[in-house]
């Protein structure tokens, strides 16, 4: 793996969290899987662990801004692993193009409904 590439992506996906709360995993996955050359199941494991770091540092500065709801989070976080158990489970058992489909279906749904409610909202 190209270090630089790799350094950069770190440091898009890093910012791209810091600003919009995504904890960079939207660009993380393509990027490994498009300029890293990952398979869609390394690249979305990959990501996983990425986020971990990138969302605990994001966490803590943003929760000295106040702006972390605590109840909502640990809720949440208890939940959240066995969607995620489910979702591993899955994602090795069907093929390499229904991850990338779902994938952008998914990416293009969320962008949509972004742009849905930026063009809505009040200025």
């Amino acid at each position: 793996m190209d270090e630089l590439l790799a350094a950069l992506i770190c440091l898009a996906g890093g910012f791209t969290g810091g600003i919009v709360g995504v904890g960079g995993g939207v660009l993380f996955v393509p990027a490994l899987t498009v300029f890293i050359g990952l398979s869609q199941v390394e690249a979305e494991s990959t990501s996983l662990l990425m986020i971990v770091v990138v969302a605990l540092i994001g966490t803590l500065r943003q929760r000295s801004y106040g702006n972390v709801n605590l109840r909502d989070a640990i809720a949440i976080g208890v939940l959240s692993p066995l969607g995620v158990l489910l979702g591993v489970g899955v994602a090795n058992h069907v093929s390499e193009r229904v991850l990338q489909l779902s994938f952008a279906v998914l990416a293009l749904f969320i962008a949509l409904q972004l742009v849905r409610r930026a063009m809505t909202a009040p200025r």
